[in-house]
């Protein structure tokens, strides 16, 4: 800590120290810098200097200081009007850093709440956070909302931004604060302030005009910065999600800093409503969910069945090409088997309950690990033997609550395309490049070109959530940064997010509309070989323990579909689409030459439909086209004369006349070459 009783020094990004008397703020700071920078300014984040947890605590609030004791070194936000009285690190954050946005998003859910109390003084007040897309503010009021009443809110909150009235965080003994929302009958804020504080400290509370609310913050400086918002639905939420408290109303919103952010954003969802897999999947015929068979489970239907069939082919021939050996393994096992593995202490609350048969309990797998091991364990291995490369794609049973799935995107059976790679702790490293080398490769076949990685790695301090030894994990997640480097992939760390048996990598991939989707996976395990007391013998004739990689790289076939349909919004790619040409003839009398053709597309390996129906050509056009396929043919006296066919290419219209022959050699080198454009 600086020795100057009355100042403290700022280390700003750069790297440079500043020396301001003690109680300058941020907005201060940035207004030495520049006038331009401290109008561009949003919210500071600040993280102490020299390890000062004491000091934190002597100057916060008590919310603050409990926050600093527990994390002395974390960086946190506070606004630019908060006294800065430590050394600390100074970022001032402008409209580029998506923390800045959050901010923004949390200010206007209590412009939100300002305009409902101002419209319907009754109601009684949630709390209101910031989420990924937006905003939300629980409210108790006896009578519903209409979507009349969102309009008026939106309309009022236009009018709060409009006074900017400035967000200033005042400080209040707890006892008072608490028998002021006893008074109001605020029971929710009550709640809060008796969780989240404690007798003797004093209670956060930010205000804007008239409005308080029990609040850590931060926000902007005032509502006029809430510039482009929109009050989006009502829901239902019961008060701490128990359906025996009162049921509140969750008004959602979100906001942007400017309107054609949020234009921008509004377009995307529309776009995302269009690609929707579950819609698509219906108009399409590629799947469905029966719910006289239950929730989460898939029904493939022949055109989805053709996907998935190509999909699951290439994955095994893939396979094969680099040196996996494919297994296929039961459905359904001894429950003994994954008291072995650890799945029944660490991972039962995600598996269908034990059944009863006549010489045990079994349960359904959720996964393929134990029954691959046991394999590897069927006969004994040499190190000349390592690597052994298992692969299925096998049907795992997983219990997703109720409520929980999401078309193909999440289910409770589905199959799931895993390997597990046996080796020495000498090749694992290779071993796992190479994993990430294939998980590159699928994503480019299908047509995915940008991907992000994180590595997740353990978190000591929930030691008893992890098997293994602190040396293992150690070994494990510097065998996976090393693999990751050599790739020269860019990654994020994630702390506790390992699996219970070891760290993983995840690749994200990122669709046509930016969005992420977790699919492949690479996972060092040395647990379940200990467990199972996997051997094999070394060049020094001794028995040694190997180590063990899951992975998976579709992820599952059902997700990796549901992706693809929603990249795509239905329209595959010629390699991938299930009906790859359509044909039409014009009149009655062109049918056996539009049966000729279909004869030699097919021999050719094409998927083909001929409309045979007595209806007109457009009609049969139109309908080819609402089903997204790549080609549809049209044939009549000319082509018939000639051996040709008339293109139409999805996406570009008619193409005019070409011979069949010149038609197919294009197709096939297009197929042939898993091209995305047609």
């Amino acid at each position: 800590m600086n020795s100057a009783e009355n100042s403290i020094q700022i280390k700003l990004p750069d790297g440079s120290v500043r020396q301001v008397a003690a109680g300058t703020t941020p907005l201060a700071i940035a207004e030495s810098i520049s006038p331009r920078l401290a109008a561009a300014s949003v919210v500071a984040r600040i993280k102490p200097l020299n390890d000062n947890a004491s000091a934190a605590t002597a100057t916060a609030s008590a919310e603050e200081a409990m926050y600093a004791a527990e994390n002395p070194q974390a960086e946190r936000l506070v606004d630019l009007s908060t006294p800065l009285k430590e050394d600390v690190e100074l970022q001032l954050l402008t409209e580029k850093d998506p923390d800045a946005l959050r901010v923004v998003r949390h200010s206007a859910a209590h412009v939100l709440a300002t305009a409902v109390l101002e419209l319907f003084p009754e109601t009684k007040l949630g709390h209101g956070p910031a989420t990924d897309s937006g905003f939300f503010y629980d409210f108790f009021r006896p009578t519903p909302f209409t979507p009349e009443d969102l309009k008026l809110i939106e309309g009022r909150m236009a009018e709060v931004v409009a006074r900017d009235e400035k967000f200033v965080r005042e400080f209040e003994p707890r006892e008072e604060a608490l028998d002021e929302f006893k008074a109001d009958g605020d029971f929710m804020k009550v709640h809060f302030v008796e969780r989240f504080t404690h007798p003797g400290e004093e209670v956060s509370l930010y205000r804007n005009g008239n409005f308080v609310d029990f609040c850590r913050g931060p926000h902007v400086s005032s509502t006029g910065r809430v510039k482009a918002f929109r009050v989006t639905n009502l829901a239902g939420a019961y008060w701490l999600g128990d359906e025996k408290n009162p049921q509140l109303q969750r008004v959602y919103g979100t906001a942007f800093f400017s309107k054609k952010e949020m234009d921008e954003h509004f377009a995307r969802l529309e776009e995302a409503a269009r690609r929707d897999h579950r819609v698509l999947g219906k108009q399409l015929d590629l799947f469905s969910i029966q719910e006289v068979a239950g929730a989460g489970l898939i029904f493939w239907h022949p055109k989805g069945a053709m996907v998935r069939k190509i999909m699951e082919e290439w994955m095994r021939e893939e396979c094969i090409r680099r040196g996996y050996d494919l297994v296929f393994t039961p459905h359904v096992m001894r429950r003994d088997l994954w008291k072995i593995s650890g799945h029944e202490g660490f991972y039962a609350q995600n598996m269908y309950t034990p059944m009863e048969l006549d010489d045990a309990e079994y349960r359904l797998k959720p996964m393929n690990c134990p029954g691959h091991i046991l394999i590897y364990k069927n006969s004994p291995k040499s190190y000349r033997d390592l690597p052994v490369r298992l692969a299925e794609l096998g049907n795992v049973y997983r219990y997703e609550r109720s409520g929980t799935m999401h078309g193909l995107l999440r289910v409770r059976g589905f199959t799931q395309d895993d390997a597990h790679i046996f080796c020495t702790p000498g090749q694992i490293e290779d071993e796992v490049v190479a994993c990430i080398d294939f998980a590159q490769v699928v994503l480019k076949t299908f047509g995915f070109e940008e991907f992000k990685v994180e590595l997740s790695t353990w978190d000591p301090k929930e030691r008893q959530s992890y098997a293994g030894s602190d040396d293992k994990w150690e070994l494990a997640v510097g065998s996976l940064q090393r693999a990751l480097e050599r790739k020269g992939i860019p990654y994020k760390t994630i702390p506790g997010e390992a699996a219970f048996y070891g760290p993983k990598i995840d690749v994200k991939l990122v669709d046509v509309l930016g969005r992420l989707w977790q699919l492949s996976t690479v996972q060092f395990d040395f647990n379940l070989p200990a467990r199972f007391e996997l051997e094999y013998v070394g060049e020094d004739g001794e028995r040694h323990q190997p180590v063990m990689v899951h992975r998976a790289l579709f992820g599952s076939v059902e997700r990796f579909f549901g992706v693809l349909i929603e990249h795509y919004a239905g329209a595959f790619p010629l390699w991938l689409a299930p009906v790859q040409i359509g044909l039409v003839p014009i009149s009655e009398r062109h049918q056996a030459y539009a049966e000729q053709v279909k004869q030699e597309l097919e021999s050719a390996g094409f998927r083909v439909e001929l409309d045979s129906r007595n209806e007109k050509m457009n009609a049969k056009i139109r309908d080819f086209t609402l089903q997204k396929i790549p080609y549809v043919l049209v044939m009549g006296d000319k082509e018939a004369a000639s051996h040709a066919v008339s293109v139409r290419t999805r996406g570009k219209g008619d193409q005019g006349s070409i011979a069949l022959e010149e038609f197919v050699a294009k197709a096939k080198t297009l197929v042939d070459e898993k091209s995305v454009a047609l």
